[in-house]
């Protein structure tokens, strides 16, 4: 890497449209994940699959899923060829996505009942390994797109509006036309939405490649070739030795928790069915708040760019609490039934801030912690020479997806505990104490201490602006130095 191709300040920038197209990749996956969203209707519906069959294997394949992490990451580190070390990696992600889709929903049902489950299991497990592959280089490649602490917040908003327009959008799609057009779910809905979904994610994964294309090279590895050797065996003292990894993982899978708790299906039969009394609130609701959501994410990556990605998931962190604790208090002075689109009073407009608020804060500090994860990669290059981004990246993948697993059970635990060990809070009871005690914890209280605990963990997180302005200039230059050394015996 010659001296003339690092900028003064010790950074490579990209260009604004590589990073746009960019996270395009992450878009790519999260469409599979929308459409792998309805795939219990598939099994039970078309290929005749139990429900208590479906959810045993869904479950199963989660933890599967977390299994295969680290060993994608390890083999993305192990990874360098001729075209890069991340782009392979995600054009067969991207296959692997597409043909076990295929596969899935037109063979499925066409084979004998007692080898479709055997089948399904199967291919599934095919999917989770090329989802794995291409979600692993979204975190892993930001390492190489650019180590700017400027630009690296950018992503995050890109990645906001494009998943905004997937999962709102995207259910709006289904709601709306698909099911309309189609009358159910059935073999016509899922041929349609999954040829969307794979001519879509292919384009997009196409695009995240031409964005990578200046990027995906050796000399912005690491040290490149400096980099020390990293056996699977080293990756236990990697995160034992890293602090700030520990602490981004802490403040993630928290914030994971309490956002994976909101969005549980009885959460919103508990909050908008039963405490508000109007269940269609909450579809128009989450519309209202699209607006809001990536406002604060434009003004979060802004202050991030001038204060650093620690002090805005901090202080985003507090704006979180502060608006969801006065909800609280809130509900617990007035009658819910009075918050009302069709009543547009100070009681309605001061929760729709509120709300707006708070459901803002958690998209955001999501796509925070995104690029956080380069830094922390950075981090362990400086510290220990080892270009570790993939394993950096799995570990928080795995982390997802374990805790992200808990939610459905930590509901569960928590309504039991207030009488309801049989089935859920269903439409149309009566707002008892207790329940409206417990509906305020779930969907308020759970998300404040999963805000709280990440500030606490933050005060640990010593990779602010300065530090990072120390990291990239050490990396930079060793490399220097390294080139310089190289050139010694010729001059001589």
């Amino acid at each position: 890497m010659t001296t003339a191709s690092i900028e003064t300040n010790n950074y490579h920038s990209a260009k604004l449209w590589q990073i746009g197209l960019f996270a395009l990749n992450n878009t790519a996956t999260n469409l599979y994940m929308f459409a792998l969203m309805f795939v219990s209707y598939y099994a039970t519906g078309v290929a005749g699959l139990t429900v208590v069959i479906v959810s045993t294997i869904l479950t199963f394949m989660r933890v599967f899923d977390g299994i295969t992490d680290p060993i994608i990451g390890f083999i993305i580190d192990k990874t360098e060829s001729k075209f890069g070390k991340f782009r392979p990696i995600m054009i067969i992600g991207n296959i692997i996505l597409a043909g076990s889709i295929l596969i899935m929903y037109n063979v499925t049902h066409q084979l004998p009942a007692s080898f479709q489950m055997i089948f399904f299991i199967g291919i599934y497990a095919i999917y989770i390994v090329g989802y794995t592959l291409q979600t692993a280089v979204t975190k892993a490649a930001q390492t190489v797109l650019t180590n700017n602490p400027k630009q690296r917040p950018l992503f995050s908003i890109f990645d906001s509006v494009y998943n905004i327009v997937i999962f709102t959008g995207g259910q709006i799609y289904v709601a709306s036309y698909l099911v309309g057009k189609h009358g159910d779910f059935n073999m016509g809905l899922f041929t349609e939405l999954n040829t969307i979904v794979m001519i879509a994610a292919g384009v997009f994964t196409g695009l995240a490649v031409i964005a990578l294309w200046q990027k995906d090279r050796k000399e912005f590895f690491g040290l490149a070739d400096l980099t020390v050797n990293t056996r699977f065996r080293d990756y236990w003292p990697i995160l034992k030795g890293n602090r700030p990894l520990q602490m981004l993982v802490i403040s993630a899978s928290t914030d994971k928790l309490a956002s994976s708790v909101m969005r549980q299906a009885p959460v919103t039969v508990m909050f908008f069915g039963i405490m508000l009394g109007d269940y269609a609130l909450s579809g128009t609701i989450s519309m209202i708040t699209i607006i809001p959501g990536v406002l604060i994410t434009f003004i979060g990556v802004n202050y991030a760019r001038k204060r650093g990605m620690k002090s805005t998931l901090v202080k985003a962190s507090w704006l979180g609490v502060i608006s969801f604790s006065i909800l609280i208090g809130f509900f617990l002075v007035i009658d819910p039934s009075t918050v009302s689109l069709s009543n547009l009073g100070a009681t309605t407009l001061l929760f729709l801030l509120l709300y707006s608020i708070g459901m803002g804060i958690a998209t955001l500090t999501p796509s925070i912690v995104i690029p956080m994860i380069a830094d922390v990669s950075d981090y362990e290059t400086y510290k220990t020479g080892r270009y570790v981004p993939g394993m950096m990246g799995t570990i928080f993948s795995f982390i997802d997806k374990m805790v992200s697993s808990l939610a459905p059970a930590l509901v569960g635990f928590l309504v039991a505990f207030i009488g309801y060990q049989n089935e859920f809070p269903q439409l149309g009871e009566a707002l008892t104490t207790p329940l409206l005690v417990m509906t305020l914890i779930i969907t308020f209280g759970i998300p404040i201490a999963g805000w709280l605990i990440s500030i606490v963990a933050m005060n640990f997180y010593h990779l602010d602006g300065k530090k990072m302005e120390e990291v990239q200039s050490a990396i930079a230059k060793k490399k220097q130095d390294s080139e310089i050394e190289k050139d010694l015996p010729e001059i001589v």
